[in-house]
């Protein structure tokens, strides 16, 4: 009677435990109302992550290199003034001789003048050439913005990613600590079954002790559980900018990538945000040699001058000056150093393009290794599903053998903490087929809002560049600092 009771009370904890998953996480994750689905966690992850914003701000200070690049096609203008007070002194000593006694005398003079000088003037500077520097530090500002987009394309995949892999493990970590409850829940009934049927007699000590061991292993592996569920809520924090609430089941999103895995390799080559920056560092490097080279080439500038003084001394009331003036400098020999910036130059292009197949051959890792996890994360799901419904039926036959006497406590013990095993087992598989298709869209290149679908407005770097490309004057930034 003792053991039929046992194992009514297991299989009632155990059939209760089937419901559990990463389907059914959400349960005791939040209080009532809503869940918050795995989409509006991304969505707050694109709007309030820290790492993001900052990239975001990166991308607008470089912007700002377009406008100082054009600025070499703008003229160079300033002005001077001057004003004061300005005094002399002078006392002159000269022999002369009086005409009536012919006698020679030293005579004194004391002159003093004061004026009141001012001036004022402006110059003005016009650049004509300079070998096509301008054009080329332009070109290559444009090129660091392209390469600043495509970085953020690269810091908001992984920001995306970071968000589906927190909310996923905070989904499986709350279905395992279910789990663990419920497991220490039924080993404790167990221990107290077999500590009843041991003071009738029915079993030993050692079936006691054996009970004892695995109900303070259960209550180890909840409070491990518990440690990990707490770690994973505070990941989330960090990355998603919310504590986690009651969360909706998490879905896979590979149909968003090709379905053959040479299309998948190609697609990310081609797309991979990594991939793109790498190739407008490559531009970048080009550019600078063509600007050192420009150092090698003459400068034209034009310069017009004005300057007007007032009172500069007692005779001098007012003059004006006025010039215009075209020079060219043609530059001969500088000690070599033009010379080294352009060999210097050269070789940091021969460096970006290796960045660049080095990236293309991560892009196809990336892929092909993300792929594999997919197809893994798939077949673990089945597999899993069928060590379930295996370990279910074993463990129900070895209670029935228990009750009738020919299996032993420890039996049922090992037999339970199998069936345990593989419903874990089965939440992290579930969570990884989740995880594993975001990883891939990701190394493909296409984790982005816009083919998720989800709504929230999208940032848009071209506006602040419009912005400020033009922008002769000012110093407050477009959105008013």
């Amino acid at each position: 009677m003792l053991a039929a009771a046992l194992l009514m009370a297991s299989a009632a904890g155990f059939a209760a435990d089937r419901k559990v998953g990463v389907s059914g996480a959400g349960v005791g994750n939040g209080a009532g109302g809503s869940s918050t689905t795995l989409e509006q966690a991304l969505v707050q992850a694109y709007q309030n992550n820290p790492q993001i914003n900052a990239q975001r701000a990166l991308v607008r200070a470089t912007d700002e290199a377009v406008p100082q690049a054009l600025s070499g096609y703008r003229p160079r203008i300033s002005a001077t003034a001057s004003t004061g007070v300005q005094w002399t002194d002078t006392t002159n000593e000269q022999r002369v001789t009086v005409p009536l006694t012919g006698q020679t005398v030293t005579q004194r003079t004391n002159n003093s003048s004061r004026t009141y000088p001012n001036s004022y003037g402006a110059t003005v500077t016009q650049n004509v050439f300079n070998g096509f520097q301008t054009g080329n530090r332009t070109r290559q500002a444009e090129a660091q913005v392209f390469a600043s987009r495509e970085t953020l394309r690269v810091i908001e995949q992984t920001v995306l990613l970071d968000g589906a892999t927190v909310y996923m493990n905070v989904l499986r970590d709350t279905a395992v600590l279910e789990l663990q409850r419920r497991n220490v829940e039924v080993i404790q009934e167990q221990l107290r079954q077999t500590t009843d049927r041991f003071n009738v007699g029915e079993v030993t000590r050692t079936d006691v002790a054996q009970a004892e061991s695995r109900v303070a292993a259960a209550q180890s592996q909840f409070l491990t559980a518990q440690a990990n569920l707490t770690t994973s809520r505070a990941t989330y924090r960090r990355v998603i900018g919310l504590d986690p609430g009651r969360l909706a089941n998490g879905t896979p999103v590979d149909r968003f990538v090709p379905r053959t895995l040479d299309l998948a390799v190609a697609q990310g080559q081609a797309e991979n945000p990594a991939v793109g920056a790498a190739e407008f560092g490559v531009d970048v490097a080009q550019l600078q040699v063509r600007v050192n080279e420009g150092s090698l080439y003459p400068s034209i500038n034009i310069t017009g001058s004005a300057q007007h003084n007032h009172r500069a001394s007692e005779t001098n009331i007012q003059t004006f000056q006025g010039s215009v003036v075209g020079q060219i400098t043609v530059p001969i020999y500088q000690g070599g150093q033009e010379y080294s910036l352009i060999r210097q130059a050269k070789e940091t292009v021969g460096q970006r393009r290796l960045e660049l197949a080095l990236n293309r051959d991560q892009a196809r890792a990336n892929v092909v290794q993300s792929w594999g996890q997919l197809d893994a994360a798939k077949a673990q799901i089945d597999a899993t599903r069928s060590q379930v419904t295996a370990a279910e039926i074993a463990l129900n036959g070895v209670r029935e053998e228990a009750r009738v006497g020919q299996r032993t406590t420890l039996d049922v013990l090992n037999a339970t903490q199998e069936l345990l095993n593989a419903r874990v087992a089965l939440v992290t598989a579930q969570r990884d087929r989740v995880v594993a298709s975001y990883t891939l869209l990701s190394a493909v290149g296409r984790l982005a809002i816009p083919v998720l679908g989800l709504q929230v407005p999208l940032y848009d770097p071209m506006i602040h560049y419009q912005q400020v490309r033009d922008s002769w004057i000012g110093i407050r930034t477009p959105d008013g600092r």
